[in-house]
């Protein structure tokens, strides 16, 4: 993505529909200039950074509307150039009118993202901090909100920033060395290299594995609720959710194709996925239910077991268990339907004791009736900490972007070939070309490296206006 700076553009800041007023936004040399040539009121351009003035856009003797200039002089501004943010009354047509008028006099229609390409490209930002602005444009959580604006804020960044410039000291140490090949020296002390790059490859592993927390924390946490038919998979859904959502009956298949809802539980949103009934269907439309359920199984992050309290026995319990354990996915067990249990006690420990002896790693059950909402908090509160597992404390850097990720892991990848070749005692020159690829992934990410096409794939997925 190639950008003009000597260009000012203009776009609707605001999204586009009935509301009482609509931003447009002016960015680029000429922007005061621009929006001065059309206004009436005093003069912007005398006018200081940061101000606010109530006046009238007009074309000739036209006024077409009354309307707010918020002014902010380069480089005191979102992208250090000259912006004007004009507040007008969110009609379709006066919208159009005034940036068709903006237009006439100079300025171009932007493209997406490129208010926040101008930040970035004039030091405003780096780019793990531009696309920190649309992950925080797109947040839908409390959560997310957290870790995007963090990341605005430039921690993650600086952390980066801290590991290469520690990188770049030994590297141009060893980049002396090569100047000196022939009297054979040293400058880079090898011991302290390797310590600083054992230092390195764990912090950078570090931020490898809280992807798979920024993730969810990010898209939301994919939770598949399954089970046996009437164990009540559909009456809890309906009981997290706190309203009627799915179609709740006795017959046995009621439902056949997954439902999909949102829950926010401490500020986390989890996609709860109810499911079909594990059991051996009885004609071909419920056996595509069962294969989508255990679809939907083997890619979501935590799967709700239910099953009925009162009437399972151990071995469905066993053959339960063989058909849903899956690698990589969490399992929280809910016993429900304690309302109906006779001899309470007594199944209540059979069913515990069971599940204390069937080797999962995170054995916990959860014993609620969904139909008469016993217990339901308690079962909220153990989808979190299952899920999230005592990771999110509100000040660490969590990775919520697979470009990130692959970045990080290529590092990771490139800092084991330092620590190969120091143990395998090769050349400097071999040394040097390691620790340069180190460097220029880790640029990547914060945008020290960057092309025109990973500009271009980055912010063309930005709205228009931001």
């Amino acid at each position: 993505m190639t950008d003009n700076n000597d260009e000012t553009i203009v776009a609707l800041a605001t999204p586009n529909g009935i509301g009482a007023i609509a931003v447009i936004r002016l960015s680029g040399r000429d922007a005061i200039t621009i929006a001065n040539s059309v206004w009436k009121g005093k003069d912007l351009t005398q006018q200081a950074s940061h101000t606010i003035h109530f006046g009238h856009i007009v074309d000739g003797d036209l006024i077409l509307d009354e309307v707010l200039a918020s002014l902010f002089v380069a480089p005191r501004s979102y992208t250090r150039e000259n912006v004007v943010e004009i507040s007008c009354h969110a009609s379709g047509y006066i919208i159009e009118s005034i940036i068709k008028l903006f237009m006439k006099k100079g300025a171009r229609s932007a493209k997406p993202g490129e208010f926040t390409l101008r930040a970035f490209l004039n030091g405003q930002l780096d780019l793990s901090q531009a696309e920190a602005v649309a992950d925080l444009i797109a947040s839908n959580s409390k959560a997310s909100q957290q870790v995007a604006l963090q990341q605005l804020r430039g921690g993650f960044s600086t952390q980066l920033q801290t590991l290469r410039e520690q990188l770049v000291n030994f590297a141009s140490l060893i980049e002396l060395e090569l100047d000196f090949a022939e009297e054979d020296v040293e400058f880079a002390n090898r011991d302290q290299l390797k310590q600083l790059i054992h230092d390195i490859t764990r912090i950078v592993g570090r931020l490898i594995q809280s992807f798979e927390l920024g993730n969810a924390i990010k898209q939301g946490v994919n939770t598949v609720i399954a089970g046996r038919p009437n164990a009540g998979k559909s009456t809890l859904l309906n009981a997290l959710l706190n309203e009627e959502r799915a179609i709740v009956s006795h017959i046995p298949g009621t439902t056949r194709d997954t439902i999909e809802e949102v829950l926010n539980i401490q500020g986390i949103n989890f996609r709860l996925i109810d499911t079909a009934g594990i059991r051996e269907a009885t004609d071909a439309i419920e056996q595509i239910g069962v294969q989508r359920t255990m679809e939907k199984i083997s890619q979501s992050a935590l799967l709700i077991y239910v099953f009925d309290a009162e009437l399972i026995t151990l071995n469905e319990l066993r053959t339960d268990l063989d058909s849903l354990l899956t690698p990589g996915v969490a399992m929280l067990m809910v016993a429900n339907k304690m309302d109906l249990l006779t001899g309470e006690a007594a199944k209540m420990e059979s069913i515990d004791q069971f599940f204390r002896t069937s080797g999962l790693p995170d054995y916990q059950t959860t014993f609620i009736s969904a139909k008469e909402k016993l217990h339901i908090d308690d079962l909220k509160n153990k989808i979190y900490s299952t899920a999230i597992k005592d990771q999110l404390t509100g000040d660490e850097t969590l990775v919520t972007n697979i470009r990130h990720l692959e970045a990080l892991q290529k590092t990771e990848e490139a800092l084991l070939r330092v620590l190969g070749g120091i143990d395998g005692s090769i050349t400097s020159d071999f040394l040097s070309m390691d620790i340069k690829q180190a460097l220029h992934y880790l640029g990547e990410i914060t945008g020290a490296v960057t092309t025109d096409d990973l500009l271009e794939n980055i912010f063309s997925k930005f709205c228009i206006g931001k």
